[in-house]
């Protein structure tokens, strides 16, 4: 029985995929910004292609690319675009982004990542280890290849570890990509911030300060806040 996860709009099938759903990854979908000016979408590392169908379900962009280097998680990506209602909307390259980033001559109006960022092996599964760490994917070469693609007023959103959020854009202040909208994530209101959600464009801010927000997920177990609930209710059933 396939092992399928359920949205308002859209069904992903995730049972051979190293990385299954995960909140990351809809936080990043559902939090990315939107103005429908983007033509072209990438997707860089698509797993089972969640934020790919969510870009297509938030969006009325023509194309939408994905790239994922792993057999399974390919497999599964182009299954759940093409069962998905906007499947002539999504395509999903089997490549490593360093390679896609060479031969690819298009530019995308907004890219987007849940990347790989672990330092060190983690699990006894070979292929989640090898879908949650860097090795295959260092920020330095992720970043090199988000400026060779992004167009000249096109935006690159990601998620990470709050730990690594300085560290990623001085990386990416270097390749000339400039934070422009940040969002601090909480498990709780009484615990540490965990993730950081980041945009940044091609324009370094001289007057207008980077847009700060904050975001909590739960009250406590299974009670979520209203701005969470605000966030993702058009994508998960019971929101």
């Amino acid at each position: 029985m396939k092992e399928v996860f359920k949205f308002k709009e859209f069904e992903v099938k995730q049972e051979d995929s190293a990385m299954k759903i995960g909140t990351d990854g809809v936080l990043l979908g559902a939090w990315t910004k939107i103005d429908n000016s983007e033509d072209s979408v990438l997707d860089i590392g698509s797993g089972t292609g969640l934020i790919s169908l969510m870009m297509a379900q938030r969006s009325d962009a023509e194309l939408i690319d994905a790239v994922e280097l792993d057999p399974a998680a390919y497999e599964e990506s182009v299954y759940n675009f093409e069962n998905s209602p906007w499947g002539d909307r999504l395509f999903c390259y089997h490549s490593s982004f360093q390679e896609f980033a060479q031969e690819i001559e298009d530019s995308y109006d907004l890219i987007v990542s849940n990347p790989p960022f672990f330092k060190r092996t983690t699990s006894v599964s070979i292929e989640r280890d090898r879908a949650r760490n860097d090795h295959n994917l260092p920020a330095k070469d992720l970043l090199q290849g988000v400026q060779a693609l992004l167009s000249a007023t096109g935006r690159f959103a990601c998620v990470l570890p709050a730990d690594d959020a300085e560290g990623f854009i001085n990386l990416a202040e270097e390749r000339g990509l400039f934070l422009s909208r940040r969002c601090e994530v909480k498990g709780r209101l009484d615990t540490k911030v965990i993730r950081t959600l980041m945009e940044f464009d091609r324009v370094k801010k001289s007057k207008d300060p980077v847009l700060l927000e904050q975001l909590t997920i739960e009250i406590e177990r299974h009670q979520y806040t209203e701005e969470y609930i605000g966030l993702v209710q058009d994508f998960y059933l019971n929101m």
